[in-house]
């Protein structure tokens, strides 16, 4: 056997007696991972598209569907407020998302670029505010929706999730500026753009990536907060899909699991579905943010 064969197969056998510990150190625990974070859809989807009767028969298979139905995403879409929920959470989110990113891009911009004195302090106290609990803003928030008579409205929530969107999301642009290169900046000021021009045609080209992953962020809290869509609005045409979902389908004691089942499907689809197009640019964002 020659040097280069027995190269390949001492290889070959090295592989072979690496492969129980990769299955140990890899395999295992990433099929273990997995199935503890896809278990969760799986069962919200057996029980969305499984009749009344399997879901209350003891005998019935917990695991599987032998009869599937679509009875409860009729009564979801036909029988309850439901489009309108979904409706309200697609205006709350979109609008609260995008009055968020520019607030944030603004604030970054002068936090990281301008070299102000004190501008760190200053970042460091936005990111701070980010810590502070919803639950414990809510109640101050809650007399100032009611004085300026948007309780009850969608406003109520546009209004009040950048106190809680804008700290985060400036967080995250200004580690992401601080990436790009201060040269680009100078040379653009020594030939005579402002620092509008800087900001529209270099920082935000350049910075794409941050702001869809702090697109991406805002929009996913705003889709799933509870308090604060629990506590300013009451009207169930106004209510978003999480609280409507809860109020709407739980009477008493009776819980409607299969209507809450399709409820909660359907409210994680758009979530899911923008993750799936912009994974690479949210990866690549977050990467970018924590750079020094």
């Amino acid at each position: 056997m020659s040097e280069k064969e027995k190269a390949a197969s001492e290889g070959g056998m090295d592989y072979l007696d690496s492969l129980p510990r990769r299955w140990v150190v890899t395999y295992i625990p990433v099929l273990v991972f997995l199935f503890v974070l896809l278990f969760p859809f799986y069962w919200m989807g057996m029980t969305a598209f499984k009749p009344d009767a399997e879901l209350l028969s003891k005998a019935a298979n917990p695991f599987w569907i032998h009869s599937p139905t679509l009875a409860h995403f009729e009564k979801l879409l036909f029988h309850t407020a439901y489009p309108d929920w979904m409706w309200n959470t697609i205006i709350v989110s979109v609008v609260s998302t995008f009055v968020s990113l520019i607030s944030s891009v603004l604030a970054a911009y002068a936090i990281e670029r301008l070299r102000f004195k004190g501008s760190r302090l200053t970042g460091m106290g936005i990111f701070l505010a980010y810590l502070v609990p919803p639950s414990i803003l809510f109640i101050p928030l809650a007399a100032i929706v009611f004085k300026l008579g948007l309780f009850d409205t969608r406003w109520a929530l546009i209004l009040t999730y950048p106190t809680f969107l804008i700290p985060f999301c400036t967080w995250l642009l200004m580690g992401y500026f601080r990436s790009i290169p201060y040269e680009l900046e100078e040379c653009a000021l020594i030939d005579g753009a402002t620092r509008w021009q800087i900001l529209v045609k270099i920082i935000l080209p350049l910075a794409v990536p941050g702001l869809i992953s702090a697109g991406i962020f805002a929009f996913t809290l705003s889709w799933n907060e509870f308090i604060y869509a629990l506590t300013f609005v009451s009207s169930s045409e106004v209510k978003t899909v999480p609280v409507g979902v809860i109020t709407e389908l739980v009477e008493g004691d009776v819980y409607h699991w299969g209507a809450l089942m399709a409820g909660a499907l359907l409210g994680s689809l758009p979530v899911a579905v923008l993750y799936s197009f912009f994974v690479e640019y949210y990866v690549s964002g977050m990467t970018g943010a924590v750079k020094e």
